[in-house]
């Protein structure tokens, strides 16, 4: 009489081998019951690799020999920190997108992702909007204020281009890096740039500029390769043709410094 496999104090190794046999045969009879055809294979699209936390990513920095200090994040809208989204520009990976409306800025990234930014704008009557491309781009830069600005703010004069401008530090307003942004060949005198002041950010109030926090401005200047291109808008969500235009408006910057790095030839 054949012995009962579950019997207590009668299962040995054949009968265990015996149990593990009809249960292979039991998933191979379960898979045949399945569609026929081998199995498609998956695709995953390139995911960006996941941001630090934000204690991390906003912590004090040494860069350069400049002592970069933390950012209060407690003080700051979670919304204007650093962070991959759903991309809402419809933009080709790639493409820098300001949104003038929200405060941010996007980094279009593939599979329908982007890295944003909050960002401080200019103040009422110096907004600005149009298309352009990432021409220099310089770490730690000069400024030099345009004769626009130093006409407004007298004070300013020792740093004209007559004086030198004023050396790269953690005063200097274009912050940790600058980008300069040109348009045909041209020099919009608009940048998109470090900032020291943190609470400025989602904010309009500085003069013709996209300020980001120095800690920002350094991962995003390191994402940037040669002539992105760049669109400053109100209107995410809408068609975002290249228009070729670039609205006018009062400029933070009067040049690109001598030793900014150049990111392809000037026409």
């Amino acid at each position: 009489m054949p012995k009962n496999l579950f019997a207590p104090g009668v299962v040995n190794r054949r009968d265990l081998l015996t149990v593990a046999a009809l249960g292979a045969v039991s998933m191979t009879m379960a898979g045949c019951a399945s569609v026929g055809g081998p199995p498609s294979p998956q695709y995953n699209e390139p995911v960006e690799p996941a941001l630090p936390d934000y204690a991390t990513m906003y912590g004090p920095v040494v860069d350069e020999g400049f002592e970069i200090p933390a950012v209060p994040i407690q003080k700051i809208d979670p919304q204007f920190l650093r962070q991959i989204v759903d991309d809402p520009t419809g933009q080709a990976p790639g493409t820098i997108v300001v949104d003038t409306t929200g405060h941010f800025l996007y980094l279009v990234q593939p599979g329908g992702r982007a890295i944003r930014y909050g960002v401080g704008l200019g103040r009422a009557g110096f907004e600005w909007s149009g298309d352009a491309v990432v021409q220099w781009k310089q770490k730690w830069p000069k400024w030099t204020p345009p004769d626009e600005m130093i006409a407004r703010q007298p004070e300013l004069t020792k740093y004209s281009a007559k004086n030198g401008g004023m050396p790269g530090g953690l005063m200097n307003p274009l912050g940790a890096r600058a980008l300069y942004l040109f348009q045909n060949g041209k020099d919009t005198l608009y940048r998109l740039h470090g900032s020291p002041e943190w609470n400025s950010i989602g904010k309009s109030v500085s003069s013709g500029c996209v300020r980001l926090m120095n800690q920002d401005i350094i991962d995003l200047y390191s994402r940037v390769p040669a002539k992105t291109p760049v669109i400053v808008t109100g209107d995410i969500g809408q068609p975002m043709a290249v228009s070729g235009r670039f609205h006018r408006a009062i400029a933070i910057d009067a040049g690109v410094p001598q030793d900014a790095e150049l990111l392809g030839p000037a026409q």
